[in-house]
């Protein structure tokens, strides 16, 4: 891989991006999972459309008595019948502490309602989705650094029901876990001396997947979430008195490699 003609242009945005990184160093990172939420849904006969107001998600980790609020959760009013045959819609994206998750909670606001059919509009009921949510069981081990990507299948079928007596018609949700996934693996290490601002590059094969920089302090770097399998990767230094290095890595799904400090010669 010929490095010279990108040495400079690598310098020059390490630089900038200098300060952004060293105060993320400062993060303890290592102790944050990131978790994304999709939601998918099957087809329910004699039915349109499905509109369900989502207004916040909760996770429960760690058993704890207080649900994490996701700050990451992008409210709004989903007619489920749109997210069938493949397609999905993004709830949350959010940073959690690592631990176990063991529920997750979806709470509704008011305006939920189906589309018959025939076109009639008709509200749903929904007794305890304001308050308490609807709650889906999860219970998985999550570990810090590592995305997650956890897909939620809501049965329309199923979850609605036509009470005679009442002439209500009431949303009980029966929600499943579809999948629930880390994504790909990271990596990590350590390049010295730290002052040195360095790019970081990672080639899988003659494709290169991800590119980062030391922070220029402690010489830290990570690269986040790529697919797994055997990488090369190449450290050019911006000072050029410094020669560029290389290394090795094997990533694994949802685990961390960290690779042997790599130390700058002259």
């Amino acid at each position: 891989m010929n490095t010279a003609p990108i040495r400079h242009s690598f310098l020059a945005l390490g630089l900038v991006v200098l300060a952004s990184l060293s105060s993320c160093s400062k993060n303890s990172k290592s102790e944050q999972s990131q978790l994304q939420i999709r939601l998918v849904d099957n087809p329910a006969p004699n039915v349109k459309e499905v509109w369900v107001d989502i207004q916040q998600v909760e996770v429960i980790v760690n058993d704890s008595t207080h649900p994490i609020i996701l700050a990451g959760v992008h409210a709004g009013v989903y007619n489920l019948l749109a997210l069938t045959n493949g397609k999905d819609t993004l709830l949350a994206d959010a940073s959690i502490p690592a631990g176990t998750i063991s529920q997750v909670r979806l709470i509704l606001g008011s305006n939920n309602y189906l589309v018959t059919a025939t076109g009639d509009k008709i509200a749903l009921k929904t007794p305890s989705a304001q308050q308490s949510g609807l709650k889906v069981q999860i219970h998985q081990q999550v570990s810090g650094g590592i995305l997650y990507r956890l897909t939620l299948d809501f049965d329309v079928a199923r979850s609605i029901v036509f009470a005679g007596n009442s002439s209500n018609t009431i949303l009980k949700p029966v929600l499943r876990v579809l999948s629930f996934v880390p994504s790909g693996g990271d990596i990590r290490g350590v390049v010295v001396p730290g002052s040195v601002i360095t790019a970081v590059i990672a080639v899988k094969g003659t494709d290169t997947i991800a590119t980062t920089f030391t922070n220029g302090t402690t010489g830290n770097w990570l690269v986040h979430d790529v697919p797994a399998g055997n990488y090369s990767l190449s450290f050019i230094p911006a000072d050029t008195t410094y020669k560029t290095a290389a290394a090795v890595a094997a990533v694994v799904l949802g685990q961390t490699t960290t690779v042997d400090t790599v130390k700058l010669q002259h």
